[in-house]
């Protein structure tokens, strides 16, 4: 694989030289900037072997460079090592950015290239400026250089979608439509365009099995009161689907329809377009004499917001995703106990068995993240054949997983030990807990934001010197994408304030390189507490239900508030899954979540 990946390099440098460019870059993105792109658009991943979902290459005529973050940064040490591809750790202290890279690499006037399509307005826009203010450099991002040099390149999928009925969405798709255009007219735009395959998806009720673990199709749309229109590709639509479509006052279109589509909007409109979302290409097709209203996809600030139908399905399969969870701990932990060979592989596969056998389960809505020992300090760890180890009763366990349900999307993640843990490994679990009750347990005013709380996370792990590099909280879709905006908890600043009915993660953690990782994660809903004299108060619903290690917690470090959180999500837990489980499951989750 190693001389395949210098081979892909050295092809991709020549068809840089025939096009004369000096450089070329390749992101993890599709045309939808999406975060988990269909296997077409893996350009990044097939160019360098790297997998993690986030990075970036460059390519220059005697280097090469692959960007990511935190997250990544053991797992792309080992994916890389021998291709010749140097590892640039984002955020580091020393670390060039690749703008940094392309102007101490290149000299004025020579061309940097990338698809456009795979580019978002913004980004691209941002480069171009910065590359010619800095070094008088060029941009061509007309050239899909790729596309030319990937044998056998998998072609855009055309599996064919399924509806959301409107008593698992909550709304029908023309009320969405004209939710979306009253929220257009109040920003002072005539009509909208909707890349993002989430924020479509959402809008036409629609699902697809075009991407791993996203259940959403291939498309794009344009929104606005004179008509709305779905580009697709016309055989992933039933008779029955298309024609509840047109009932809706959706018009469709060929997917391949789109540029073709926005170089006729009237030059008289406004066109409201989230440049971060929005490939280059696209933005580009727009007529200039179009006025552009920039800002955060309205579609996204409307479905993070989930109506009472979204959040009982992710009640409801909340339920599903802990009872599947519970008959794998226990089916671990008599795994282990038999000295059966278990590895990181055959848990993840047979978690994804227990999560398929519940009701409305569609696919994992991520690929779980098992852990054992230093491969959990690998904050977005893939078990590979060559990687995959043997569960050993010496250490821990971290486990990351969700699921797809037609009523709902899940993402948990808990770390048990599997032998006698030593001091530092529960002192460490028991500091990461606190961070997590804190941010469960979160009263705050209306109107603020995640960047503004993330301290809650960190506070006990800040006082022993500790910390983790990754964000606290990300949004959630309902049976969408696992990773949702626009609100966020984290230290960066997000203007976007956090809102009742939106679903977030909760999920600090500490990462020991070497030897182990922690993490601990719920999923929680924004819920009014009180109105008082100083305004609307604003909690956390817990909404995740699976037993918490216990035997991991020291619990002189805990205060009686957190020990009484504790004891009551435990008690919750049981209430919940105890209806769903057999007499002798139950016994076992009775332990499990015993009083502390």
């Amino acid at each position: 694989m190693i001389e395949e990946i210098k081979n892909r390099i050295e092809g991709l440098r020549k068809l840089m030289d025939k096009q004369e460019m000096s450089a070329y870059i390749v992101p993890s993105s599709d045309p939808h900037i999406s975060e988990y792109p269909a296997a077409r658009w893996k350009s990044r991943e097939w160019l360098s072997g790297f997998t993690g979902s986030a990075g970036t290459i460059v390519v220059t005529a005697d280097k090469a460079g692959l960007w990511t973050d935190s997250r990544y940064f053991l797992q792309a040490e080992e994916q890389l090592a021998g291709t010749g591809i140097e590892l640039y750790k984002l955020a580091q202290t020393g670390t060039p950015s690749i703008v940094e890279f392309l102007s101490a690499e290149l000299n004025a006037g020579e061309t940097v290239g990338f698809d456009g399509q795979t580019y978002s307005a913004a980004e691209a826009r941002s480069l171009k400026h910065i590359l010619k203010k800095t070094k008088g450099l060029s941009i061509n991002s007309s050239v899909d250089l790729i596309d030319a040099l990937w044998d056998k390149r998998p072609p855009i999928p055309t599996n064919p979608l399924f509806e959301i009925p409107t008593e698992l969405s909550g709304a029908s798709v023309s009320e969405k439509i004209s939710e979306i255009n009253n929220s257009l007219f109040n920003a002072g735009a005539d009509c909208t365009v909707l890349s993002a395959l989430d924020e479509i998806a959402w809008t036409f009720n629609i699902r697809g099995t075009d991407v791993d673990y996203n259940p959403v199709t291939i498309a794009y749309a344009f929104i606005s009161e004179k008509e709305s229109v779905l580009f697709i590709q016309p055989q992933k639509l039933t008779d029955e689907i298309a024609t509840g479509l047109k009932r809706e006052g959706v018009i469709l279109a060929d997917y391949s329809m789109i540029c073709k589509y926005l170089s006729n909007i009237p030059k008289e409109y406004s066109v409201f377009v989230d440049a971060a979302k929005t490939n280059a290409a696209l933005f580009d097709a727009i007529p200039s004499d179009c006025t552009i209203i920039e800002g955060v996809s309205i579609v996204a600030h409307l479905k993070s917001i989930k109506n009472e139908t979204e959040i009982k399905g992710f009640r409801n399969a909340m339920i599903k995703d802990g009872v599947a969870l519970t008959r794998f701990f226990i089916w671990l932990e008599n795994k282990m106990a038999e000295s059966n060979v278990v590895t990181e592989l055959s848990a993840s596969k047979k978690l994804s068995t227990l999560r398929s056998e519940q009701n409305q389960y569609i696919m994992d809505s991520f690929s779980t993240i098992a852990g054992y020992a230093d491969h959990g300090a690998i904050v977005h760890y893939n078990a590979t054949e060559e990687s995959d180890a043997i569960l050993k009763p010496e250490s821990l366990f971290l486990l990351d997983s969700g699921g797809q349900y037609l009523d709902g999307t899940t993402d948990i993640t808990r770390t048990i030990t599997l032998g006698k843990p030593s001091d530092q490994m529960k002192k460490d679990f028991t500091r990461v807990l606190k961070g997590m009750i804190s941010i469960a347990k979160c009263k705050f005013p209306e109107g603020t934001r995640g960047s503004q709380i993330d301290i809650l996370a960190r506070k006990a792990l800040w006082d022993a010197g500790l910390n983790y590099l990754h964000g606290t909280g990300h949004g959630i879709g309902h049976c969408l994408n696992v990773h949702e905006g626009p609100q966020s908890i984290r230290a960066e600043e997000n203007p976007v304030p956090l809102k009742v009915g939106m679903v977030t993660s909760d999920e600090p953690g500490i990462y020991r390189s070497g030897e182990y990782g922690i993490r601990i994660e719920n999923l929680v809903l924004v819920e009014e507490d009180s109105i008082t004299e100083y305004g609307r108060f604003l909690t956390f619903e817990t909404l995740s239900l699976c037993y918490i290690d216990t035997t991991l917690v020291v619990s002189s470090m805990l205060s009686l508030r957190e020990s009484n959180w504790i004891n009551n999500y435990h008690q919750m837990v049981y209430d919940s899954l105890s209806p769903h489980l057999t007499d002798e499951e139950n016994i076992w989750l009775k332990s499990k979540t015993a009083e502390i």
